[in-house]
């Protein structure tokens, strides 16, 4: 535990810096998700400087810690650091670490291994980064070098030191962000949420890849309770959490299936089911200033994730389709669901509308002929604007209970 009190989280980014002339564009939308993702724990402002941010607490500066592990939720931050605000003087700053090191470890039964990193950003400050790393290690007293060893990678504690603009800051920890791109960055897609294990990871991933995503949901009553209604909230709440506002579209899509049921081949249902989630998700997405769908398909999985069959479905699109789990094995999506804490609420015994009319033996090879075939004696149009015209659309704050 810190003994000084924190003056302002040092915040880092990766792929950011990456970006030349544009990384201001994404700065600026890391800023204000910062900003959004905290408002309700405390008034943060963020500050971008000589590739770090700083956010600095306007109010409530007790909640410091809770700002950080929210800020860890965040897209687009690689790691940050609780800071202590220092004068730009060795011996000042030497004094910092040994008093925070002698906290920290006084209970410390086995060694620790630990690193001094400092980063010179003033370049009028009399000791380079090396020479300020030697002066703070030669004076460490002796009562720490028993329960330290140095370490100058992946140590368990880290002492950093950043020198700037007559100022300096000291940190004794990093902690992990989620790295990737701020949300909102590359624009809107639209996600075709089940209540399964697989969309709520795709829907994760796309977020970190700086996508802002709304979620598309089919209900089929009677057939599909309330409860898988509920299901669906509940993950848009809990993977919804990376971004600030959360748009949900629920789909009534009793009236296709039981259009297909009564006129298209049985093998071809489940095909021809997500063919008319397609065509309607993509309306809505364009509607919506989308610019993709997004599932959470991966090649193989299940009967209606073969090449052929994503073939057949994806032609009903009307805009690209991107798959982030594209090539995972299972238990690789799996892991991911339990890390972002969807894994138990999508295996809550809701079941979602494709399982509704299901066939007793689906096709495996679909063919886009034959599925025109079948459609042809749907009406299409009239199907998917009855579906659009009773589309329930909310409005959810990830923050809400």
């Amino acid at each position: 535990m810190i003994v000084a009190p924190i003056e302002l989280i040092l915040i880092r980014y990766g792929e950011l810096a990456l970006k030349g002339g544009n990384r201001t564009f994404f700065e600026k939308q890391l800023v204000d998700n910062i900003e959004r993702a905290t408002r309700d724990i405390a008034k943060v402002k963020v500050y971008r400087e000589r590739g770090r941010m700083t956010a600095v607490l306007k109010s409530h500066p007790e909640r410091v810690e809770a700002v950080a592990r929210r800020m860890q939720e965040v897209p687009g931050i690689a790691s940050l650091s609780l800071c202590i605000g220092a004068e730009a003087n060795p011996e000042v700053l030497s004094n910092i670490v040994n008093t925070e090191l002698l906290a920290r470890l006084e209970f410390a039964l086995e060694p620790v291994t630990f690193r001094i990193h400092s980063r010179r950003a003033d370049k009028r400050f009399p000791l380079t980064s090396v020479q300020l790393d030697r002066f703070i290690a030669e004076r460490l007293p002796e009562s720490l070098w028993s329960k330290l060893t140095v370490q100058m990678k992946h140590a368990e504690l880290e002492v950093g030191v950043e020198i700037r603009d007559d100022r300096a800051f000291v940190y004794f920890e990093r902690l992990p962000g989620l790295g990737g791109l701020p949300v909102g960055s590359l624009g809107r897609v639209a996600c075709l949420l089940s209540g399964g294990i697989d969309s709520p990871v795709a829907a994760y991933l796309a977020m970190r890849r700086g996508c802002r995503v709304m979620f598309i949901a089919f209900l089929s009553p009677p057939y599909i309770g309330e409860g898988t209604r509920t299901k669906i909230l509940s993950l848009v709440r809990k993977v919804g959490r990376f971004q600030a506002r959360n748009e949900v579209h629920f789909v009534p899509f009793t009236a296709i299936q039981e259009a297909i049921r009564d006129r298209a081949p049985a093998p071809y249902r489940t095909v021809l089911y997500r063919r008319m989630m397609q065509r309607i998700a993509s309306r809505i997405a364009w509607r919506n200033k989308g610019r993709a769908l997004i599932t959470g398909e991966s090649i193989g999985q299940v009967a209606s994730q073969t090449l052929e069959n994503i073939g057949c479905i994806e032609a009903a699109a009307h805009m690209p389709v991107l798959r982030p789990l594209i090539g995972m094995d299972k238990q690789e999506t799996i892991e991911i669901a339990r890390r972002i804490g969807t894994l138990d609420i999508s295996n809550l015994p809701e079941p979602d509308c494709c399982t509704v009319f299901m066939p007793p033996a689906p096709v495996i090879r679909g063919r886009l002929s034959e599925c025109e075939a079948a459609e042809a004696d749907l009406d299409i149009d009239a199907l998917v604007k009855a579906a659009l015209d009773g589309t329930e659309h909310l409005i959810l704050d990830s923050r809400d209970a």
